[in-house]
């Protein structure tokens, strides 16, 4: 718990926001980012493990060789995912506005 107080106190001194809301939201957003990751990280290997009893389980060769390949990009995409997801999320809740350049994606003028 200890430690857990240390990182929020690192995180209030290191943004450091106009208010006390913004950084309420940013804390709130930090906690909200590390369960997301958590959660999507155990779907993803809970999903992998399922998958995996399952081709090995198949008795053709050529049909086994095939599910392996497929297992291995769902593995890929799923950690992947999971990863990107949560560096986009960190990224967005700690980076200081005065210095971003603007996230593409935006309204196009």
């Amino acid at each position: 718990m200890r430690s857990f107080a240390i990182l929020l106190a690192a995180i209030a001194w290191h943004s450091a926001p106009a208010n006390e809301a913004a950084l309420m939201k940013m804390i709130f957003a930090s906690i909200f980012t590390v369960i997301l990751t958590i959660i999507m990280t155990l779907a993803a290997m809970f999903t992998l493990v399922r998958a995996t009893r399952y081709v090995t389980s198949i008795e053709s060769p050529l049909q086994r060789a095939v599910a392996v390949a497929a297992e291995l990009f769902l593995g890929v995409i799923l950690l992947l995912g999971t990863t990107w997801l949560a560096t986009h999320l960190a990224v967005r809740i700690f980076r200081d506005e005065a210095d971003a350049a603007p996230i593409p994606g935006g309204p196009v003028a």
